[in-house]
């Protein structure tokens, strides 16, 4: 790997090149004093410290990939077919992945592959009862902790003095730190961890900003050849009716920030307004549209001028809930306007018949209404403003937020299909011109700016919205912009086996050795771009870079562009897992994934990105904060097996709000129904029938003991 661009990162690992100086003896000349005779020579000596040393060609074995064959390190007969080209190299079935075969000749060691093609959880399994058959394997957190407490993982902290990038990692991300200890007695750590991108956001809003435009921007009234009417009103204010709100806005140049005001007083709140109108009679999709533009020009004192869309879609957007329904309003009731039928869905998801997807509808929710845990690191689990741990599933206010949402549905704004499955798919709806909104990943949704829209149309990410949020700094709320949707380590990793490796220091200090140099600056850049052959460079050798996020990452190469077109369609994660080996677990950088993502995803993206560096949106920190209500929860805690087995035993607790394919969440049931399940009435009652009935509390209980354990390890070693 190309040394050049990562010079001032390697400045923090200087330390250990001085450690590992052959262990000689240092001589050092003592201070000498005042009208002294000069002092003699005292030779301090310095701890020899041991490195990872291991026979070259070592062989792991290694039961490693991601969630299928496909995935894995190396290369499937589907996809390697009779031979695939790859940068000027043709690779076979059963070939290492280009990534694994400069991981073989940078740490001299030989890699057999022996992955199921499972998930992590399932591959462990597979494994559990014959792991002296691999040196390495992919698992779900949870379950590596359990068998490395059992004694079937090596504890790798003992090792972090022969590691000094990973670390380094770790002392530079304390969340991390504790999201992977097994045990805070002993500080023992089974697994490396895995993150998709970290420390940046995760899902953003995304909209057709081409009907945001034709809706809103331009002089003089909005005229409509044909419209529709406005479902009866159902959804009330969120949002002030009268008074001002203050919000910190990024300007329209992106160079830095000022105070915009919302003023109620003068232009009312826009949700009671249409509402007004709607008790009186009809309501047109003309005349809503004409109601949200007077309002924005007043609420705003002409601010965004003829270009109103920008207080969704701007570099200085500040829109919030209400302005957001009152949108939505108008776009289901100007159908024929945006797509030429009768017909258009406001809010949806990416597949509305799939629980994995519906439940990013209840997340949204939590980033419209200011409600913390919906999108968490770990289950529903947020730290509040007063210290302690808390669980969105057993607050009011998660369950306030559905009814808004179920307010919307009620008035048609969420899309049919999300409330009846056996609706039209929500999988084809933006290239048939369906569906307006969604909350999502930028990357690979945006593509579809490339594959499935017309010429003209956009589908973007826009600016996170403005909500009230009670971070504890205001007893009355804060009306600010935070995501709670920040990338932080996944609940995979690689674990070392200790009947693999028992006996064989070459085999235990390769493993450790390979971890190690994934978390080195070049490492990561190896785990997240593949070989050098993948990435640009100038005359002399060195990398071309571009600036992402506050750092130099380099640029991809022209072949690789060509590839993931090619071979993926654009979508990068799928070229990097299948063709390129990479990003398959460690530290995944966003800024390859940035650069493959279509010209409107960029754009979107890149005002988040501005925004996010001039503070005005604020998101969870991989660090242990002042204020706890910014500490991001660890992705695991270190329960015991018996707390483990406890929370098992809730099993309704975790039927009722599962995030899997197949599964039933109450969140998205209450989104389309309201209340609907026996015991869950009220905001209030539901609580209770989590707390008391689902084994709520007991879950609590056990996680909070967990967490103090972690806070207690943690203030240990930062000591």
């Amino acid at each position: 790997m190309k040394k050049s661009f990562v010079t001032v990162l390697l400045v923090m690992f200087a330390l250990f090149s001085v450690m590992a100086n052959g262990g000689k003896e240092i001589p050092v000349q003592a201070t000498e004093a005042p009208q002294a005779a000069p002092a003699p020579v005292v030779e301090e000596k310095v701890e020899e410290v041991k490195k990872l040393e291991y026979a070259e060609g070592t062989v792991l074995r290694m039961a490693t990939g991601y969630n299928s064959k496909k995935t894995g390190l190396t290369f499937d007969a589907d996809t390697a077919g009779a031979g695939i080209e790859l940068a000027g190299v043709v690779y076979h079935a059963g070939d290492l992945k280009p990534t694994w075969v400069e991981v073989q000749n940078i740490l001299n060691i030989k890699i057999e592959d022996k992955y199921q093609g499972n998930n992590a959880q399932n591959e462990l399994k597979y494994w559990k009862e014959k792991l002296n058959e691999v040196d390495l394997v992919s698992g779900n957190a949870t379950g590596l902790v359990d068998l490395g407490e059992a004694g079937s993982f090596v504890d790798i902290a003992p090792y972090l003095d022969r590691m000094p990038n990973f670390s380094a990692y770790l002392d530079a991300n304390p969340i991390v730190r504790l999201s992977i200890t097994g045990n805070t007695t002993t500080g023992a750590i089974y697994f490396s961890p895995y993150f998709d991108g970290v420390n940046d956001i995760e899902r953003m809003p995304l909209m057709r900003v081409d009907w945001l435009v034709k809706l809103l921007d331009g002089e003089g009234a909005f005229t409509a050849e044909k419209c529709g009417v406005l479902n009866k009103a159902v959804y009330e204010p969120y949002m002030p009716t009268s008074g001002k709100v203050t919000v910190e806005t990024v300007n329209a140049e992106g160079t830095g920030t000022f105070d915009l005001t919302k003023d109620y007083d003068k232009a009312g709140n826009i949700v009671a307004v249409m509402n007004a109108s709607l008790a009186k009679g009809e309501v047109t999709g003309v005349q809503a549209v004409n109601m949200l533009r007077d309002y924005i020009d007043a609420a705003y004192n002409g601010y965004y001028g003829t270009k109103r869309s920008d207080l969704f879609a701007g570099q200085n957007a500040a829109w919030d809930a209400d302005e957001l329904v009152a949108l939505l309003r108008c776009v289901v009731a100007n159908a024929y306007t945006l797509n030429g039928t009768d017909s258009v869905q406001g809010l949806f998801s990416r597949e509305d018949a799939n629980n994995q997807r519906r439940v990013d509808l209840f997340r949204f929710a939590g980033t419209l209404f200011g409600v913390r845990g919906l999108e968490s690191r770990q289950d529903y689990l947020y730290f509040g403003a007063d210290e302690k741990l808390h669980d969105a599933r057993q607050e009011v206010a998660t369950y306030e937020a559905m009814e808004r949402m179920n307010a919307m549905a009620q008035e048609g704004l969420i899309s049919k299909s999300f409330m009846d499955s056996a609706a039209e798919t929500s999988a084809t709806m933006l290239e048939n011109d369906l569906g307006f909104m969604s909350y999502d990943y930028n990357q690979t949704q945006t593509i579809m700016n490339a594959t499935k829209l017309q010429e003209g149309e956009k589908y973007m990410a826009v600016m996170v919205p403005v909500a009230r949020w009670f971070d504890g700094t205001d007893p009355n709320g804060v009306y600010m912009r935070f995501t709670e949707s920040w990338r932080s380590v996944k609940t995979d990793g690689w674990a070392i086996s200790k009947a693999g490796v028992a006996g064989d220091e070459n085999k235990l200090n390769a493993a450790l050795a390979l971890i190690d140099y994934a978390y080195s600056p070049e490492g990561q850049i190896l785990m997240s771009y593949g070989p050098d052959v993948f990435i640009k460079t100038k005359a002399d050798g060195s990398y071309e870079t571009f600036n992402f996020n506050g750092k130099e990452m380099p640029v991809i190469a022209d072949i690789t562009e060509e590839l993931l077109w090619k071979l993926a369609s654009g979508n990068y994660t799928n070229f990097a897992r299948m063709y390129l080996g990479s990003t398959l677990s460690f530290a995944k950088s966003q800024a390859f994934e940035y650069q493959c993502t279509h010209a409107v995803g960029k754009e979107g993206a890149g005002k988040i990105s501005v925004a996010i560096g001039l503070g005005t949106i604020k998101h969870p920190e991989l660090a242990v904060s002042s204020n706890m209500w910014y500490t991001s929860i660890p992705t695991t805690l270190p329960v015991t097996k018996v707390e483990t087995d406890a929370v098992n035993q809730y099993t309704q607790l975790t039927a009722m709000f599962s995030t899997s394919k197949g599964g039933t969440n109450i969140l998205c049931d209450q989104i389309v129904k309201g209340y609907s399940v026996e015991g869950c009435s009220s905001a209030e009652e539901t609580v209770n029938t989590v707390s008391e009935a689902w084994g709520g509390a007991q879950y609590l209980f056990i996680k909070s003991g967990a967490w103090n354990r972690d806070l207690a390890f943690y203030n240990k070693i930062s000591k």
